[in-house]
């Protein structure tokens, strides 16, 4: 049986940013550490081109992409490119 993860009401974001609506790229960068996060998440990080704490890449925003961000959007920040 799986489990289910509820945020204590203490802890965690108190909201997090709506769904991007973006074409082209975006810039992502990592705000929060890794350490004492799930080998996931870890692993996502790994995944987008992040490797420590204030770490930035630009991708192409793609619905994978959006997934991805999705996991771990309380570890990072993302915002438009333009151009």
């Amino acid at each position: 049986m799986p489990r289910t993860f509820v945020w204590h009401p203490s802890r965690g974001p108190q909201h997090t940013a709506a769904a991007l609506d973006v074409t082209g790229s975006v810039e992502i960068r990592q705000v929060r550490s890794a350490i004492g996060h799930s080998w996931r998440m870890r692993r996502t990080l790994e995944a987008l081109g992040l490797r420590h704490h204030q770490d930035v890449v630009v991708r192409e925003f793609s619905p994978s992409l959006a997934g991805q961000l999705k996991q771990v959007r309380h570890l990072i920040t993302v915002t438009p490119v333009k151009g």
